[in-house]
């Protein structure tokens, strides 16, 4: 409380006065402005320190593998929502952002957490973590033997469109190696795209979303704000759907593909008898 008792709200982001504006403790105009990247500022608006340039190359090339997908749900929803709505922009972009879940976009933050607790359990057990491939393989397939056992998916494990390989993936691995970046989640992530198919019995790409989320964690990014970053990428990709829906339209055909290829069926009609 001030001496006039006064809340006051302390931050160490933006603030202005009379003369100026100050982001994280520098003039914005004269500092950051023309100065700074956007994908740089986001990391340093997220961690409150100023990544090193080997960090805003990973972390941007972890935006760009995340902007867009091409006719996603969250692009398509985006796009009719821009046609129900044309006036509201922002009511576009926040419908495709909110579809941003387990499916779409959400795998960064699902795989980042998984690889942060199976890391977390062995420094909890006492242990420590693998020096070489052959511990990393270890460990991978003891992970995957227990999500096999628990019935659960391995987070980031296979694609619907690229069965062959995610090309995103070694990219932004062979980036992170550039950077001396390749920490121990992107470690284990790699280590279970070798090993997994000794439990499945199967081989499985690691998808894209995955990969960024191992890299994120890595960068050691809050763990919470993975998928938000996930969607900061999404926003772009989102507005680049909502520019080509301007200037060359479809919404409106998927719109009435759907409703003049509706047919009426019995209230319930999948219930058992």
């Amino acid at each position: 409380m001030t001496d006039n008792d006064e809340p006051e709200y302390a931050t160490a982001l933006g603030a202005s006065s009379l003369e100026k504006i100050t982001l994280l403790g520098h003039d914005l105009a004269e500092d950051v402005m023309g100065s700074v990247g956007f994908g740089e500022l986001s990391f340093w608006l997220a961690t409150q320190r100023r990544p090193s340039p080997g960090e805003t190359r990973v972390f941007e090339a972890v935006l760009a593998a995340l902007a867009d997908h091409g006719f996603t749900p969250t692009a398509i929803v985006s796009r009719l929502t821009l046609l129900s709505a044309p006036d509201s922009i922002q009511g576009a972009l926040a419908a495709g952002l909110l579809g941003g879940g387990s499916r779409f976009l959400g795998v960064t933050e699902d795989c980042g957490r998984f690889l942060h607790d199976v890391l977390g359990a062995v420094r909890a057990d006492g242990g420590e973590l693998p020096t070489d491939d052959a511990g990393w393989d270890a460990l991978a397939l003891e992970t995957v033997r227990a999500q096999r056992a628990a019935k659960r998916f391995v987070p980031g494990l296979g694609h619907h469109v690229h069965k062959q390989g995610d090309p995103r993936t070694p990219r932004l691995m062979a980036i992170a190696r550039e950077e001396d970046l390749f920490g121990p989640h992107l470690r284990l992530f790699e280590a279970i795209g070798r090993v997994h198919h000794e439990v499945l019995g199967r081989t499985l790409p690691l998808n894209g979303a995955g990969v960024c989320g191992a890299a994120l964690a890595d960068l050691g990014l809050p763990l919470e704000l993975l998928r938000g970053f996930a969607l900061l990428a999404r926003t772009a990709g989102l507005i680049g759907q909502l520019a080509e829906e301007l200037r060359h339209p479809v919404a409106n055909e998927i719109f009435l593909s759907v409703d003049l290829n509706n047919r009426s069926v019995d209230p319930d009609p999948y219930q058992p008898e």
